[in-house]
């Protein structure tokens, strides 16, 4: 009796840690973090879509989106900041792995599960952001479309890796598709305080929240389609990471105007993100 009532005051005890408000100021801190990594990269995107000089050079990704950090006053001090609210991202993740999300669904296995891999994505972020910061310039800032190849080339080698990549490839594209869906259904109403928007608010978080999950989502389930493809031809060559995958859109009929669609659309989540730092449900 005595064991089972501490076990309960145990847990109570971590549910309250895990609705803390230092998790809560994490996890905000986190969305206002993600969104200046997308708005730099729309930027880039941007700037290369209109062959802007020396835009040849730039990465448009996260990596490029840190050096470009670096190289203003106060970097150093602003990459650090990006680095600990996006470690603030992944505690707040973690929370909700433990003890469930905010809402009356939110403690569903397939919920906890999903911030579980969050946690860990945020997690590696952070890890590379402080890294960088730190002063290690390889970590977070490198190709990320060499590193595609690079691991895609791994995996071909082994065993049955053409099926590990197309598998991984499909799994991307459909969760790029998936995240287009729900942005186009307004999903994401569930997620924030709606009733506390005034209607020009409201009208704003829709538009960024459409444009920019779509805009995403799209990214994704290219970059996983050349996934699948690079399985197909058992050629890493043909994988790309996010730089790769944005000018592969100005490749299209309609030229370089696609991807400074989709670079304002990255822009626009990125806030959309910040909208979700100060109405998100935590």
């Amino acid at each position: 009796m005595n064991i089972s009532a501490t076990a309960r005051r145990s847990h109570g005890k971590a549910r309250r840690a895990g609705d803390s408000s230092a998790v809560e100021a994490g996890g905000r801190a986190g969305f206002v973090a993600r969104g200046v990594i997308y708005v730099l990269v729309g930027v880039l995107a941007l700037r290369i879509a209109f062959g802007e000089s020396g835009s040849g050079e730039k990465q448009a990704d996260r990596g490029g989106a840190l050096a470009e950090i670096a190289q203003k006053p106060f970097g150093s001090v602003l990459l650090w900041v990006l680095g600990v609210a996006l470690a603030g991202m992944a505690l707040w993740r973690l929370s909700e792995a433990a003890f469930g999300a905010a809402g009356p669904d939110g403690r569903k296995a397939t919920k906890r599960l999903a911030s579980a891999g969050r946690a860990v994505f945020y997690t590696f972020v952070s890890y590379s952001v402080l890294m960088f910061a730190a002063g290690d310039r390889g970590s977070g800032s490198g190709s990320g479309d060499s590193q595609s190849k690079d691991v895609t080339a791994q995996v071909l080698g082994m065993s049955g890796g053409r099926w590990l990549v197309g598998a991984a490839g499909a799994v991307i594209a459909g969760a790029g598709l998936w995240i287009a869906g729900r942005a186009a259904l307004r999903k994401f109403h569930k997620h924030l305080r709606m009733g506390e928007m005034s209607p020009a608010e409201r009208r704003a978080v829709d538009i960024t929240g459409v444009f920019g999950g779509i805009s995403r989502g799209l990214v994704f389930a290219v970059a996983g389609g050349f996934a699948v493809a690079a399985a197909v031809k058992a050629r890493s060559g043909e994988a790309k990471g996010m730089d790769d995958t944005l000018r592969s859109f100005a490749t299209t009929p309609a030229g370089p105007w696609l991807l400074a669609l989709i670079a304002v659309g990255l822009m626009a989540f990125g806030l959309f993100s910040w909208a979700n730092a100060r109405r998100r449900k935590i």
